[in-house]
């Protein structure tokens, strides 16, 4: 089975957003992988090594390294999607395996037995101090800040990190059927409960995509009108998405793949896809779903090559050549079993076992409608966008760290720690990049000030009180409190609750209700 043409890839090479001068050429990465393949591991010294080269010897000893580790690790000026594919083509190369997480427990203790020197290097240029506060205040001084072009830069490489995730996941099936079963659970909501309506629909698509459109200019006078979202058509746009993704499964049973019919119809899923931008909880829910899938797959062959490589002693290279693109085959395994090799009992004693962990990669095939191998290329692709967008993401949240702590100051003596509070900003600054619309013209700082005052206020008030009360009635209780202080100095008495009505004009039951709760 194959599904369709490959993922587009014009899109994502924008070279307005990333000068050519501070692009790093894959061919001298390619060069420093080269070396360090030839170099025995432990010769060059800690000064010689950069980080790139300390984490490809870390992944020689242990067999692999992680998605995240690379990340952190490459050079700024690679974030082309197709770049990045190059890089881990490279490393596996080398013959270490690049996982999303560390495969076994054994090897994360490995990893944390590694040498200081070698996993901490930022230690020695810190000093000596342990004080935490002025240890964070020196690694955070050497970020440098951003302008507003280097912020719609590094907003423009999000957005094509969060393009390639999408266009990914408009390939798998599954995802497609799930918002289609979203979009029924909803519909079925609002005819039972009146006092809802289309905005329930934004659930699953926020708004269009406004790739093409041009950056609000603000002037500081401007009185901006609040973003109307158009839900009616947001609405119009998931039934067009549902009718494609039914044609489309339709078209793969009766004709297969490789008609022209039902790649067109792919196709068509895509372009519709990509014009909306996805809900925030609906994108992490979808990459979820796809996740769980390539999750079964690596559980289902782990189970297998158990069986086929440690216990009947089959090489791992005889067990790759023949095992790829027949994962599901279950004529597979009767091929060793006849062979009569002295592995070949040992598989005998165990053919029910592989049978019916091929038979669930059979059934993962057919509910996804990809082949085992698409499934896998599905994740890479998947993987690649979330390191494009989340190393911008991690370069804005470096680059605001400071204002964190500007607005932190204030909120000192509060009932938090100093750095408790920096940690809550730090969340919500997380929030306001993941949320930031650079189109609208405002200045990111602007846009945060927000999100950081609001994770600092909710975590005082939750600390504060054992049951919770909301934001918006503390705010509340502190106003009634400064207006009570005020009229008792001018009555001399405790005012009555008719008079803190009126002077706060709420009605006197919320006057009531909000004394008894402070």
């Amino acid at each position: 089975m194959k599904v369709g043409t490959k993922i587009k890839e014009s899109a994502l090479a924008d070279d307005s957003s990333v000068d050519e001068e501070e692009l790093v050429d894959v061919e001298d990465l390619q060069s420093a992988l080269t070396q360090n393949e030839d170099e025995e591991i432990g010769s060059p010294t800690k000064e010689e090594q950069g980080p790139l080269h300390l984490l490809l010897e870390k992944g020689k000893k242990e067999g692999f390294i992680t998605y995240a580790e690379l990340n952190e690790q490459l050079p700024k000026g690679i974030v082309e999607a197709d770049r990045l594919e190059e890089i881990v083509e490279m490393i596996n190369d080398l013959g270490i395996s690049v996982e999303e997480y560390a495969p076994n427990p054994e090897q994360i203790a490995k990893a944390a037995n590694t040498d200081p020197d070698t996993v901490n290097p930022v230690e020695s240029e810190i000093g000596k101090t342990t004080d935490p506060v002025r240890m964070y205040m020196r690694e955070m001084g050497s970020i440098q800040l951003l302008d507003r072009q280097g912020e719609i830069v590094i907003a423009k490489r999000i957005e094509q990190g969060n393009k390639r995730i999408q266009e990914t996941l408009s390939l798998f099936i599954p995802a497609l059927i799930f918002i289609e079963e979203r979009y029924k659970t909803i519909t079925e909501e609002i005819h039972q409960e009146p006092d809802k309506d289309e905005t329930k629909y934004l659930e699953l698509f926020a708004d269009f995509a406004h790739e093409n459109d041009d950056i609000i200019q603000i002037n500081r006078d401007d009185v901006t009108e609040p973003k109307v979202i158009d839900s009616k058509g947001i609405l119009k746009h998931i039934r067009k998405l549902n009718r494609q993704t039914k044609r489309y499964i339709k078209l793969i049973e009766d004709v297969g793949y490789e008609d022209k019919k039902t790649i067109r119809a792919k196709e068509n899923i895509t372009e519709t896809f990509i014009g909306v931008r996805i809900a925030p909880k609906m994108f992490e829910i979808l990459q979820k779903i796809t996740l769980a899938y390539m999750d079964e797959v690596k559980r289902y062959e782990k189970e297998i090559r158990t069986i086929v490589i440690d216990n009947a002693g089959i090489t791992m290279e005889e067990f790759l050549k023949s095992f790829v693109n027949n994962e599901s085959n279950i004529a597979w395994i009767e091929k060793y079993i006849r062979a009569k090799r002295k592995y070949s009992s040992t598989l005998n004693k165990n053919k029910q076992k592989i049978l019916s962990f091929q038979k669930r990669l059979g059934k993962l095939e057919k509910s996804s409608y990809m082949t085992i191998q698409e499934i896998k290329g599905l994740n890479r692709q998947l993987n690649m966008g979330k390191i494009q967008a989340d190393r911008a993401k991690k370069e804005m949240v470096e680059a605001n760290l400071r204002l964190v702590i500007s607005i932190a100051k204030k909120y000192t003596n509060r009932g938090l720690q100093f750095l408790d509070l920096i940690q809550e900003g730090n969340i919500g600054l997380m929030k306001a990049v993941d949320k930031f619309e650079y189109r609208r013209g405002y200045k990111f700082s602007t846009y945060a000030t927000w999100w950081i005052r609001q994770a600092i206020t909710r975590s005082i008030a939750d600390q504060a009180r054992t049951i919770r009360i909301p934001v918006h009635m503390i705010e509340t209780i502190n106003k009634l409190n400064r207006v009570s202080r005020q009229m008792i100095q001018e009555k001399g008495r405790e005012p009555t609750v008719e008079e803190l009505s009126i002077a706060m004009e709420m009605p006197e039951t919320r006057i009531r209700k909000v004394l008894k709760i402070s």
